[in-house]
């Protein structure tokens, strides 16, 4: 029983602080997304075509902390006294996984649609 609550009391404590580690990801992500997207609108003519670098790069910072925060829901779960503790992390585990889905689907297409780009600029040449 004693590496029972050892395991709870562990639980306990790496959850909040993987949930800590995922918000500072999201909010550096979110402030350099904001820096460099005024930077990039105020600098290029055609500031909303530059700015789709900047976002992917958000992306990516979103896919990682969102990948942390389920982690946190993963071990919460493990530790849940009851059914609707388990229901309610189970949802925004769901929610979380849509999300980082379609995030990684739109990086990917970002990233196909740049290197057709860049292989029509080089036939052209």
């Amino acid at each position: 029983m004693i590496l029972a609550e050892w395991l709870s009391r562990l639980t306990e404590i790496s959850a909040p602080i993987i949930d800590l580690l995922a918000l500072a990801m999201i909010l550096a992500g979110t402030i350099e997304a904001f820096v460099n997207g005024v930077r990039v609108m105020l600098s290029h003519p055609e500031g909303h075509y530059a700015i789709r670098s900047v976002w992917m790069r958000h992306a990516r910072w979103l896919i990682a902390g969102l990948t942390f925060q389920l982690a946190a829901d993963i071990i919460e779960t493990s530790i849940a006294p009851s059914w609707d503790d388990v229901g309610r992390l189970g949802a925004i585990a769901v929610i979380r996984t849509f999300l980082n889905f379609f995030l990684e689907r739109d990086q990917r297409e970002a990233r196909d649609l740049q290197r057709e780009t860049e292989a029509g600029k080089v036939t052209a040449s």
